[in-house]
């Protein structure tokens, strides 16, 4: 969906130049009831444009969930319906490959310029944005829609059935017939509500495009609109790629950058329709070019135009009766979906990254702020994807055998150094995993799939019965990462990642409870935020990337196992700019305890955590958990890194607990009240192996009860 008509160099023709050439068909748009919304431009809207929100620290959720939320109550202060839209999985025929692959790389050369402290190289979106949009729509009721593919002919669509504009900054959406219009995000001025003088009816100041005022300023018809689209250049044909050179300046007197796009349009306000035009434009290239080239040229010339074309969408239907497509209506190469997957994706609960996975055997990783001269954060994650791979291609090999060979591997094309590159990865099953068919995945038993994900994350359900239900998935993830991170965290690294667990809990509390009162220890962290300039510890940035690769992936494999865990509310499971400074202050010598006293809640959610943490670290050592590829087993050889110097610190941390102490552990019970969950007492045997070293770490040198929410 982000791709443009137009090439993306700004100097000679791209986005910004066919911006600047249809200004004349703008005009000043106020108030309209329903509006369609194109979500990877809205991120971009809220998240890349907005001063002050952090990109080079991994995010700050937090803020950029206030600022969705402003955004749409701002929509519905002027009695706006939003209906927000997303691309799904790669457009089948894959056309668009070459695009993605140089929007990659670009996206890695951005990251690149962060992690130098180049601010105005452009932006990131963080791992998780996504993930909390997603939420933050269910949570304010928005009308969500997850497309099974590309979403832009769905968005034009459901737009011209509606006669409803479209927000976006897609230069799509100029060429796409849609009588009510094209609102750009970059002059849609939401934060500016105003009021129509004498009324109480309240507006947003924007600007609106139609291909009608387009047509009627350039004289053109708008039959030929995708042709001028198609000649110029989109995501799926580039003449000049082909050797294809026409000289538009030659019909225009203008003169300049915009000469080449005035010389296309008098050129085409001579024909009334897109055959005419397109053997017309052949004829030209057969005269000026290799006749040889005229058969490419006509073929991609004819997919771009094809583009444009819009057949009827299932998003109205699926906004109106809750339903997703059947079967029957997707194209051929769609099938390979099973049917029970095909609302859920909709509703955007599976990841669309399953359908590339099924259907092209391809994987296209994220880049993020990191240091560029270590292995990709995505490569810690591997070992959970080798399992989502497992269930979605191993699960169909029997049905599928005869139509095509079975896939055991997928292609991923992550970042090595500043390159983009790619290799192929093998799909493995867990043990538990051995007889579950992707075609009845979800009516496996929810025992089975809560044992597929921990066995995958290397992490017992014991070890979790201590941690709240919405905080078990991060935990475990954590247990994950500390296995598999390179290098092994530092021990501050890993206690500022809990703490901002602990601080995300806290503003998670003081935004859904009324009356909570608000503690030292939310004071104490909140002071600690960075602010204005900040510098980047690129081996912390590293170490909380792969963190979040691992946890993205995680929430993944969750939602295709139907959520054997609760899902977390992400918003509040990091904040860049609090756990980088807090590792700066744990390496200066302040401890957790110091910043944990006076709420006795937060003390011991922290403790519960670290103590899941250290269980599960313990476990390890003793053995390793077996994995499956195909029939045989295999041990995937992250799993039997040694951890080197994060033992010794986790011992130092380790909670010591003797073989007689009773069910209570020795410590105080609170009410349910105060902690805002049901407590329980959890026996547990794990014993310190170098006690001496608690001195260093007083807050762990109590003997502690080990508390469990139900």
């Amino acid at each position: 969906m982000e791709g443009p008509v137009l090439e993306r160099e700004r100097d000679k023709r791209g986005t910004r130049s066919l911006n600047l050439c249809v200004a004349h068909a703008y005009s000043q748009w106020q108030c309209y009831l329903k509006e369609c919304l194109d979500l990877n431009q809205l991120l971009c809207l809220l998240s890349l444009s907005v001063p002050g929100l952090d990109q080079s620290h991994g995010g700050d959720y937090d803020a950029f969930e206030d600022q969705v939320c402003k955004f749409f109550k701002a929509l519905r202060d002027c009695d706006i319906d939003p209906f927000v839209i997303v691309d799904g999985g790669s457009d089948y025929t894959d056309k668009k490959f070459e695009t993605k692959k140089n929007r990659a790389l670009s996206r890695i050369n951005r990251a690149k310029s962060l992690s130098m402290g180049l601010q105005g190289s452009g932006g990131i979106l963080p791992t998780l944005i996504k993930h909390v949009f997603k939420q933050v729509l269910i949570s304010l009721n928005v009308p969500y829609a997850q497309c099974i593919c590309e979403a832009d002919q769905d968005i034009a669509s459901l737009a011209r059935s509606w006669n409803c504009p479209v927000l976006s900054n897609d230069s799509d959406f100029y060429i796409f017939d849609i009588q009510a219009g094209f609102l750009p995000t970059s002059h849609f001025h939401w934060q500016r509500v105003s009021m129509q003088r004498g009324s109480s009816i309240r507006y947003i100041p924007c600007k609106q495009y139609t291909t009608t005022s387009f047509c009627r300023h350039f004289n053109i018809n708008r039959q030929v609109l995708p042709v001028f689209a198609a000649m110029l250049g989109n995501d799926y044909v580039k003449l000049h790629n082909m050797g294809v050179s026409l000289r538009w300046e030659e019909y225009t007197s203008m003169e300049g950058r915009f000469a080449r796009f005035d010389g296309l349009l008098n050129w085409l306000a001579r024909f009334h329709g897109q055959k005419d035009a397109l053997d017309s434009v052949l004829r030209l290239i057969s005269h000026c070019n290799n006749r040889q080239k005229t058969g490419a040229v006509l073929h991609g010339l004819s997919l771009g135009i094809e583009e444009y074309h819009l057949p009827p969408s299932c998003l109205e239907r699926f906004f109106n009766d809750g339903v997703g497509p059947g079967p029957g209506r997707l194209p051929e190469p769609l099938r390979v979906l099973p049917d029970w997957t095909l609302l859920p994706l909709m509703e955007g609960r599976l990841p669309s990254c399953m359908v590339d996975v099924l259907l092209l055997g391809r994987m296209m990783q994220g880049a993020q702020v990191e240091d560029p001269s270590l292995p990709c954060g995505n490569n810690t994650s591997r070992s959970i994807r080798q399992v989502l791979y497992g269930l979605l291609l191993g699960g169909r090999r029997a049905d599928h055998s005869r139509q095509r060979p079975p896939v055991d591997e997928v292609e991923e094309y992550y970042r090595e150094g500043k390159s983009l590159t790619s290799s192929m990865v093998e799909a493995i099953l867990p043990s538990a995993a051995e007889h579950i068919q992707l075609d009845t995945l979800h009516q496996a038993p929810r025992l089975v799939q809560l044992k597929v994900f921990l066995e995958t994350l290397g992490v017992s359900q014991s070890t979790l019965s201590g941690v709240p239900p919405h905080l078990r998935l991060p935990v475990a993830v954590t247990c994950y990462w500390l296995r598999h991170a390179h290098s092994p965290p530092e021990l501050p690294v890993l206690q500022a990642l809990l703490l901002g667990l602990v601080y995300g809990e806290l503003c998670r509390k003081r935004k859904s409870q009324r009356g909570f009162m608000e503690g030292p220890v939310l004071e104490r962290l909140r002071g600690l935020i960075q602010r204005g300039r900040r510098s980047l510890d690129l081996g912390v940035a590293h170490a909380y990337s792969q963190w979040q690769c691992c946890l993205k992936e995680s929430l993944h494999l969750n939602q295709l196992l139907c959520f054997p865990l609760d899902e977390p509310q992400c918003a509040w499971l990091y904040k860049g700019t609090l756990v980088h400074q807090l590792v700066t202050k744990l390496r200066g010598g302040l401890t957790p305890d110091s910043l944990l006293m006076g709420d006795l809640g937060s003390g011991q959610l922290y403790r519960a955590m670290l103590g899941a943490i250290l269980n599960s670290h313990d476990s390890h050592e003793a053995a390793v958990i077996p994995f499956v590829s195909g029939l045989q087993r295999a041990t995937p050889p992250s799993l039997t890194q040694p951890l080197d110097d994060l033992t010794a610190h986790l011992h130092i941390l380790a909670l010591e607990y003797d073989d007689d102490d009773g069910a209570g552990g020795g410590s105080k019970a609170k009410s349910e009240d105060d902690l805002g969950w049901t407590l329980v007492s959890v026996r547990t045997r794990h014993k310190s192996k170098d006690r001496f070293n608690r001195a260093r770490n007083p807050e762990f040198s109590r003997k502690q009860g080990r508390i469990g929410w139900e």
